[in-house]
């Protein structure tokens, strides 16, 4: 397929933009070769600066759940730009997308909007440690809850990819403050409490995590994760930025039953426009500035354009029938990836969580960041080009979640196998 505008269009980026991107994993580093700029989408499909259509499996990295260009969201953003764009001001969409979001999920009581999946948890940390008095933070390898200096220890996606888990400019003294736990091994958890338990504020997880590929958790992980936190006073705070109202109306948590004490989420609520939030417990979420002394702000938290875009995006999901046609059209793709690896006798696994999955090379299962960071990179790199050269746009990256939108259809699905059929052939 041709590249030769994006290659100059990238070109001219890295004389301005460090690495000529604005988030690293853009870069297609982790694949090799010029990242594709795309000039536009519709629907499940992108097209390119040089004119090539593909069948996206990116979507914004979640966000556009509808599918691009979706028709109800931008009568909504027409309409609410109508109005003027932003006021630094409280407006009335920010209360019914609150009031949304509090409805959806039984463990928010009370929610803050802000702008990036980033702030949410930076914020839900600020809270946790407000309300206990503690200052430790637990995390897992491999999950990644944003860029703040706290949780940039161990991260996954573009961390994972760039090989640099710990960046340089998080002071130690940060970084000391957070323990790092092996996701779905809850021996290391405790080990953890037991040694530092009364230290620790809030342990922070992705209940599904997408940010080293998919991962799903085993049972009764989360539930054991609960029941720790309860037990030393510590906050629970489920990062769904990605997986809230993608997996689940609400998310992982709803279609679990728990209720941790904080979450944050972000993509699907803003509807492919920047917005985020952070919600739980009244007890804690009033600790928040002006009510509390918790400082947080933001000039465009809870923009009129995003919310929105929000607004309608919920409207759509809350339709009967919407996530079980997302879990068919899940599952239509994971059997025919699944049956194109072992028609090919390529070692790896499909990995699935309703919309949102990930092919792993070379091995048969992957649990924890430890399993993944196994995996065969240059096989994925090869995959990659080959699926892309069939007009197939996945996360340039082994350690990022794939998306499918209610706008993809059975035929682009098969059409996705068949591609990833002939290229595996091909790498047999």
């Amino acid at each position: 397929m041709r590249s030769a505008l994006s290659q100059q269009l990238f070109n001219e980026a890295s004389r301005y933009i460090p690495g000529g991107v604005n988030s690293p994993v853009r870069a297609w580093r982790a694949v090799g070769g010029c990242p594709r700029f795309i000039q536009r989408g519709k629907g499940a499909t992108v097209v390119d600066a040089d004119g090539n259509t593909y069948i996206d499996y990116v979507g914004s990295w979640g966000p556009m759940i509808l599918g691009h260009a979706h028709g109800k969201v931008l009568r909504a953003l027409h309409e609410a730009m109508r109005s003027g764009t932003s006021f630094g001001a409280p407006t009335a969409g920010e209360i019914q997308l609150a009031k949304r979001v509090v409805e959806a999920l039984p463990a928010v009581e009370r929610v803050r909007l802000v702008s990036s999946g980033t702030e949410a948890a930076m914020t839900a940390l600020r809270l946790a440690r407000a309300y206990t008095g503690r200052t430790k933070i637990l995390k897992f390898a491999g999950c990644y809850h944003g860029h703040s200096d706290a949780l940039l220890v161990r991260a996954g996606s573009g961390a994972l990819t760039l090989g640099v888990p710990d960046s340089p400019g998080v002071p130690v003294a940060v970084a000391g403050q957070t323990l790092v736990a092996t996701y779905n091994d809850l021996g290391d958890v405790r080990a953890c409490f037991s040694a530092a338990g009364r230290e620790i504020a809030a342990v922070i997880v992705e209940p599904v995590v997408g940010n080293m590929g998919v991962v799903r958790p085993e049972k009764g992980f989360l539930e054991g994760l609960r029941e720790l936190t309860t037990a030393y006073g510590a906050v629970l705070i489920f990062d769904e930025v990605m997986t809230g109202f993608r997996l689940a109306y609400g998310g992982v948590q709803t279609q679990l039953g728990l209720r941790p004490d904080l979450t944050c989420l972000g993509k699907v609520i803003g509807g492919g426009l920047p917005l985020a939030a952070v919600g739980g417990r009244r007890e804690i979420m009033e600790l928040l500035a002006p009510q509390g002394p918790v400082y947080q702000a933001g000039t465009l938290s809870g923009n009129p354009l995003a919310v929105a875009a929000g607004l309608a995006t919920l409207d759509e999901l809350s339709q009967p029938g919407v996530y079980e046609r997302l879990e068919a059209l899940g599952a239509q793709l994971e059997r025919g990836l699944a049956a194109a690896l072992a028609g090919a006798r390529v070692p790896g696994v499909v990995s699935r969580a309703g919309s949102m999955w990930t092919v792993f090379f070379g091995v048969d299962a992957v649990r924890s960041a430890r399993d993944a960071e196994r995996c065969d990179r240059a096989q994925f790199a090869r995959f990659f080009y080959g699926m892309l050269e069939r007009g197939i746009y996945l996360p340039p990256s082994q350690f990022e979640a794939a998306f499918i939108s209610l706008a993809h259809s059975e035929a682009e699905v098969d059409a996705t196998v068949r591609a990833a059929e002939a290229v595996l052939a091909g790498a047999a």
